[in-house]
């Protein structure tokens, strides 16, 4: 089992309309687009969060068990839902605005140790911002990765949400000797400054590069890339997410040992099956 921990929201996305907009509610959050794929995918998964109670917690609740992923990690609060507004530009690239103060996400506490058949865990986004949840959900990744299951990083960064960001970027790199594999994408990377080089710990980097392509940076100092797949972009809403599942639901030895093991041809084949994920969501209706 896959467990992907971090936030559920509701994305608020104009439907294209010139003008004003109407918004239409999309279930998101990153670790929640990742469990969603995962469990499409075929990847036994199960969603560790804090979830509201209103209507938007219940459907965000059905999404996962229509995905076939497991719920009963998440834990219920009556307050509200996160609610991401989105913009997107031209070329379907997304920003948000974020309405997340006294949400249920942010008040996710500490569960007991993850269930035996728990092989990895998945974290990320704004669930390792948000305080107090934040501290709660680092305190799981480390707690994790003593355990020794293979932990996947998505910082996925919002500044607009980061109120230190020099603090922030210190607590990432206290992280990453609790990381297997870091996925990040070209902008994430040059908003924390660094590179794969600097980053110590994980045995694996892989980078989303936008239309060139996706790339992994391997402890041992390999490096391999493929380009991306051709589409025309509704949106870029889900594509990294879609990646973090692909990587977790193609890697079949789930280790640091693992991860090092892999040659080209397989990297290739890892990443070639993520950029198509990624298109697949990019060209959704």
């Amino acid at each position: 089992m896959i467990v992907v921990a971090g936030e559920a929201l509701i994305d608020l996305v104009p439907d294209g309309s010139p003008g004003l907009a109407p918004l239409l509610p999309r279930r998101g959050g990153g670790p929640y687009n990742t469990a969603v794929a995962l469990g499409r995918l075929g990847s036994p998964a199960a969603f560790c969060s804090r979830v509201s109670t209103d209507g938007f917690g219940e459907a965000l609740l059905d999404g996962l068990r229509s995905a076939g992923v497991d719920v009963s990690l998440v834990q219920r609060g009556p307050e509200p839902t996160t609610l991401a507004v989105a913009s997107v530009g031209a070329d379907g690239s997304a920003a948000y605005g974020f309405y997340a103060a006294g949400t249920a996400d942010r008040l996710f506490a500490l569960p007991p140790q993850l269930p035996p058949a728990a092989r990895a865990l998945c974290v990320g986004t704004c669930s390792l911002v948000l305080e107090p949840g934040a501290s709660a959900y680092e305190a799981l990744l480390r707690r994790e990765s003593r355990r020794g299951l293979f932990t996947l990083l998505d910082p996925n960064v919002r500044p607009g949400l980061v109120p230190d960001a020099d603090a922030y970027r210190a607590r990432f790199r206290s992280w990453l000797p609790h990381v297997t594999l870091l996925k990040l994408s070209e902008e994430d990377a040059e908003w924390l400054g660094g590179g794969p080089e600097e980053w110590h710990g994980p045995a694996a980097v892989v980078m989303t590069r936008g239309a060139r392509g996706i790339s992994v940076h391997t402890r041992r100092g390999d490096v391999w890339a493929v380009p991306a797949e051709e589409v025309d972009a509704v949106d870029t809403i889900g594509a990294g997410d879609a990646v973090n599942a692909a990587l977790l639901h193609r890697l079949g030895a789930l280790s640091a040992a693992g991860l090092l093991a892999l040659d080209g041809r397989a990297w290739t084949d890892v990443l070639s099956f993520a950029a198509r994920t990624a298109a697949a969501a990019l060209r959704r209706d």
